[in-house]
């Protein structure tokens, strides 16, 4: 049970991870080839159980909210970036200010984590106990390279 619901959850936070860091820091980050990379996976893993259309579907809505959710939450970071920016060059930066900003980054990021588990338990819940199964034993066999 643990490992189906880490299974989906891995699904759900995978989306999550690879829309901001499935590319190297250096590069400018591309929503599109995100998604594009992000529904390969999802396909892959909806193809190896043999997924009905309805469970296709409802898999990819739940990748769509997810990719959608992250690309806000990133969207923010210039805004971010330049609060902090704006500090250093001050000569006297407002720490409650900068601790608010941290304070308020780091709530957005926990929503997006419950979000994130709550679509795993989404995933879980459309798909069979033979399917979670399945991806059990591939998430085992990723783990253990």
């Amino acid at each position: 049970m643990r490992k189906t619901i880490f299974l989906g959850l891995v699904l759900a936070v995978g989306v999550v991870g690879l829309a901001g860091f499935g590319r190297s820091w250096h590069h400018r980050h591309d929503p599109a080839r995100m998604a594009e990379f992000v529904t390969e996976r999802v396909d892959d893993a909806l193809d190896d159980v043999e997924a009905t259309p309805e469970q296709r579907d409802r898999v990819h809505a739940i990748k769509d909210r997810m990719l959608a959710r992250g690309k806000d939450l990133h969207a923010t970071r210039a805004e971010d970036r330049a609060a902090f920016l704006a500090a250093w060059r001050s000569d006297a930066p407002d720490a409650a200010a900068l601790h608010a900003l941290v304070d308020q980054r780091a709530d957005a990021m926990r929503a997006f984590a419950h979000e994130a588990v709550d679509a795993g338990l989404e995933v879980h819940g459309a798909l069979s106990p033979e399917q979670r199964a399945t991806l059990a034993e591939k998430l085992e066999r990723r783990m253990h390279r």
